[in-house]
């Protein structure tokens, strides 16, 4: 490990585990209604390592790198995904016999295209 002074320069991810108490839903069944959970601070999630509940501060700045994570990965995802006339072109629209792709009329053959 490298030797360093002062607080570390950026936020590291801490492993995570949801709450046993409230499997993951910030909340506990009360008599009458639900009940914040009181051992993961209502919020679902607890340190992987101790079982512990985070405070907030270093909560909010978990669930944050977390949630940019997930939005890169969704951003990925969508840069896979074909857009525009080629999707709505590779879609079946099931308007054709049976169910199948109408695309039109092949004016080339004059004879209508699935």
């Amino acid at each position: 490990m490298k030797k360093s002074h002062g607080p570390s320069l950026r936020a590291l991810q801490l492993d995570l585990a949801k709450c046993s108490t409230c499997r993951g839903k910030a909340v506990t069944k009360g008599v009458f209604h639900d009940l914040a959970c009181a051992r993961c601070n209502a919020s679902g999630w607890v340190t992987a390592e101790t079982g512990e509940a985070l405070p907030l501060e270093v909560l909010v700045t978990q669930l944050s790198i977390r949630l940019q994570a997930a939005d890169h990965q969704l951003a990925q995802f969508r840069k896979l995904a074909p857009s525009g006339a080629s999707a709505q072109y590779e879609q079946n629209n099931r308007r054709g016999a049976g169910g199948s792709n109408y695309t039109g009329i092949d004016h080339e053959n004059r004879s209508y295209r699935s």
